[in-house]
């Protein structure tokens, strides 16, 4: 198979499958395009399996582009146009890109860094591309075995260093069960995603499925804002929005929910970090419709595991099969086993982590879940997101849920991690971020939370902080919470 042919073979010439701002194309125009984009890809030496890396925002070309390198044989790895040089020098050093894919306005900053690596990739740029796209010759698609590599994710690196996730031209095929079979998309929905393409949510939930659907996909270049998002809505009218928590609670906080219900937006989708039931809750009053929360990772794409009722509890999704990994401790919750088409065929040169997360086919995840009935899990978070105390396990996302809930409104941001404490006891710290102007009212909130919780899953440190570490992607950095304010104690 061909990823990006399969993405493309099923929209109707006429129908419109990408806007961005002014920008519009239908699938006639997308398909000839990235046809046009591997020839000139070939054109230019690409090989079977070679790696171009897209490093700019969100855009039409983008999406032929990092279409064409597939389209064409090769890997296209969408970077954080906001990379740090630190993290970016790493890429730049360690995938053995053929190519790089860029704007004008990133050429400087490139060529200095690629100033100190031996075989460096060549620079493309989008303006000078656009010219090589008009005289290319339309090139047929690369046929490919299903294991073949298509494209590489980075991970957000929360938990340290980014790796590039390896996946397979298979790993496209199921991209469009979660927003057809459990939201109910079709050809005749617009699709928007808040993040950005390189991440694996957005790429997966809007992209790869918005195009294999034949639906309408809305890029946007800036960076989101609760504004940001209001605007986009209103002026491309998705009916579908996928979005992350934090970004729901901004927008709450910043009174644009009934703006995006105004603008014709029936259905909503949250990943890439637990969804608080507060956020749901006062989201599904602002709107009529509470988002439905999925489990995923950069290893995965598509969602593996959703949840669509206010138990928290997991449901798997379609082609899913998962089992619990063996634990010693029977009452832990246990990382899992997970198999199914879009899982990744491994990390590049992480061969210690690779073992750790990926055998015959199944990959597991660093997260933990426990097991509950009717094929439900419960999501635990990772192995230092539960501490025993006084003998009992405690989730710091339940603590965290509880606080959510109690202070709503009045808090930005909130965050608990685990710390030994001065008699060298597991213990909970809290950092909290308030609301502008509500500062009084969110510690009267939060005090009254923390009273009404067990006496073990108190915190016993309370730091209000001006924000909290977030990755690209919107992911709270624990680690990074720690080495700020703690020293790294854990």
């Amino acid at each position: 198979m061909n990823a990006a042919g399969y993405l493309l073979a099923t929209g109707q010439d006429s129908a419109i499958a990408l806007e961005c701002g002014t920008e519009r194309l239908n699938y006639g125009e997308l398909r000839a395009a990235v046809a046009h984009a591997a020839g000139a890809w070939r054109a230019r030496g690409l090989e079977q399996g070679e790696r171009v890396l897209v490093f700019a925002p969100d855009s039409i070309a983008w999406v032929i582009a990092y279409l064409g390198v597939i389209w064409a044989g090769g890997v296209a790895v969408g970077l954080n146009s906001r990379l740090f040089e630190r993290e970016l020098s790493i890429v730049l050093g360690e995938s053995g890109a053929r190519f790089i894919w860029c704007n004008e306005s990133s050429r400087a900053l490139l060529e200095r860094l690629l100033i100190d690596i031996a075989d460096p990739p060549q620079l493309v740029i989008d303006a000078e591309w656009s010219e090589r796209l008009a005289a290319a010759t339309a090139a047929p698609a690369a046929e490919l075995p299903d294991d073949a590599p298509a494209m590489w994710i980075y991970t957000s690196g929360t938990t340290g260093a980014p790796k590039a996730v390896m996946h397979a031209q298979r790993s496209f095929i199921a991209t469009a069960d979660f927003a057809r079979d459990i939201l109910g998309l079709s050809a005749h929905d617009r699709i928007y995603a808040s993040s950005k393409m390189f991440f694996a949510y957005a790429l997966g939930n809007s992209l790869c499925a918005g195009l294999r659907l034949g639906a309408t996909v809305v890029l946007d270049s800036e960076w989101p804002t609760a504004e940001r998002v209001a605007e986009v809505v209103e002026r491309h009218r998705p009916t579908a929005l996928f979005s992350v928590p934090t970004l729901y609670l901004k927008m709450l906080q910043a009174g644009v929910a009934a703006r995006l219900r105004a603008a014709g937006v029936r259905y909503y989708g949250s990943a890439g970090e637990t969804l608080p039931a507060a956020v749901r809750r006062e989201w599904r009053e602002a709107t009529g419709v509470a988002p439905v929360s999925g489990y995923g990772a950069s290893e995965t794409v598509a969602l593996m595991f959703y949840c669509d009722d206010d138990s928290a509890l997991l449901k798997p999704s379609p082609r899913l099969e998962y089992r619990m990994r063996d634990g010693s401790d029977a009452g832990a919750p246990r990382r899992l086993w997970l198999r199914h088409p879009s899982v990744a065929l491994g990390y590049w040169r992480r061969p210690e982590a690779e073992r750790d997360s990926f055998a015959d086919g199944w990959f597991s995840p660093g997260d933990l879940f426990r097991q509950r009935d009717h094929g439900c899990v419960e999501f635990c978070g990772r192995d230092d997101d539960m501490l025993k105390i006084s003998g009992q396990w405690v989730s710091i996302l339940d603590v965290e849920q509880a606080l959510l809930g109690a202070s709503a409104g009045c808090v930005e941001g909130l965050a608990a991690i685990g710390f030994d404490n001065a008699e060298g006891l597991a213990s909970i710290a809290l950092f909290v971020v308030a609301a502008r102007g509500q500062e009084t009212q969110a510690r009267e909130r939060l005090d009254a939370g923390i009273a009404a919780l067990p006496k073990l899953k108190r915190p016993r440190l309370v730091k209000w902080v001006s924000e909290l570490p977030l990755t690209a992607t919107g992911k709270l950095q624990r680690r990074k919470l720690k080495d700020l304010y703690l020293g790294g104690a854990a």
